[in-house]
């Protein structure tokens, strides 16, 4: 008889495993470790912080209901290329984490 090993979650069968809220949470808590940094800021970071600041907010959206998960879909090119400006190794690893199981 073989061993059994965990399959891996697969987001095509099911997002059961994946915990996907949180694992965009915890990347945008390291996202604002760099955005907050006046140095490292600049007008789209800015104006992106409007947007996560109206997460879980539709008044704020004209009805819409933003999550962390849709920003890091939306601009998933930005965040990969300002974590590896900073070469944050583990933002980057949890951003492709969360591409490959969520987005």
């Amino acid at each position: 008889m073989e061993a059994t090993t965990a399959a891996k979650p697969d987001r095509y069968v099911s997002f059961i495993g994946i915990n996907g809220d949180e694992n965009s949470r915890v990347l945008m808590a390291m996202l604002r470790r760099h955005i907050d940094d006046p140095e490292r800021t600049n007008p789209f970071w800015e104006k992106f912080k409007e947007k996560l600041n109206s997460v879980g907010a539709p008044d704020k959206t004209s009805g819409r209901c933003l999550d962390e998960l849709f920003l890091i879909h939306s601009y998933i090119n930005n965040i990969r290329e300002l974590f590896e400006t900073y070469d944050d190794q583990d933002a980057l690893e949890l951003l492709e984490r969360i591409e490959e199981e969520s987005c």
